[in-house]
């Protein structure tokens, strides 16, 4: 029987390139982004359905679900959208917090609830977050992004324990620096007292990262084998960095990880 996965943040890197993954392997997709009208290359594909969906409009969220489930019973939810904001946290405005927290934390679990009646009642399913490196060794400068995918990842932690006895996955994947438009979407904050120390650190992460991001791609495949097996794995890391950093966690400890890290932008 063809399977259904939904996708939130579908238009562009990773959410795009898994939803191409997915098609090829005879799956029923269903792509969500803001502007669906502004897609070109999804829609080319036979198997691919585009809705319409901004995850920080609440009332949005389950009349699409709906839609969704109207096309094919979905088994497989991926929460990808995200919005990226880099900058001094003096800096931030209360609307751009609000933003951040909303999309990247509750838009998520509110896309999730609104699915949650359909898996439960067939008792299958599975749910993958989205998440990021950060949640676990946070980055200058990105302090509430990290902490909104923080809260993701101990959020399916306890949802785990509520959700497995009536047949119901939930897993995160983890990536570190991929090599998509992400960062230059990123809306950047500043601040003039701030400013000489972030311009140094964004120019030494840029450097940094250039020789050692992982392809959306490559991400893309850990989603589709986390689909694919029936274990209770909570948290699975997504590309070399991200390993090697959870290798470093384990063995070192937060607060030595975050000052190694962090010594390469700041010496």
């Amino acid at each position: 029987m063809k399977k259904t996965i939904f996708i939130t943040g579908a238009s562009s890197g990773l959410g795009k390139e898994t939803a191409k993954l997915f098609a090829s392997q005879g799956w029923t997709v269903i792509a969500t982004m803001r502007e669906p009208a502004k897609e070109t290359e999804l829609t080319q594909i036979q198997n691919v359905h585009l809705l319409k969906l901004d995850i920080s409009d609440v009332k949005q969220i389950a009349q699409v679900a709906a839609k969704a489930e109207a096309i094919g019973p979905v088994d497989v939810l991926l929460n990808n959208a995200g919005y990226g904001l880099m900058g001094p946290f003096e800096g931030t405005t209360d609307e751009q917090l609000a933003q951040q927290i909303n999309t990247n934390f509750l838009g998520t679990i509110l896309v999730t609830k609104s699915f949650l009646p359909y898996l439960r009642e067939r008792k299958n399913g599975t749910i993958i977050n989205v998440t990021s490196s950060t949640a676990n060794i946070p980055y200058p400068f990105v302090a509430v992004y990290a902490a909104t995918k923080a809260a993701l990842e101990k959020w399916t932690e306890g949802m785990s324990y509520e959700l497995n006895n009536f047949g119901i996955a939930i897993k995160t994947i983890v990536p570190a620096y991929m090599q998509t438009n992400f960062g230059s979407k990123s809306q950047l904050v500043s601040h003039p007292d701030y400013q000489e120390l972030f311009d140094e650190y964004i120019k030494a992460m840029r450097a940094d990262a250039s020789a050692k991001r992982d392809t959306p791609e490559s991400i893309a495949e850990v989603i589709y084998e986390a689909t694919q097996n029936n274990d209770k794995q909570l948290h699975h890391t997504a590309g070399d960095l991200s390993t090697k950093e959870y290798q470093w966690l384990r063995k070192e400890g937060i607060e030595e990880i975050m000052n190694k890290m962090n010594q390469r932008f700041f010496e």
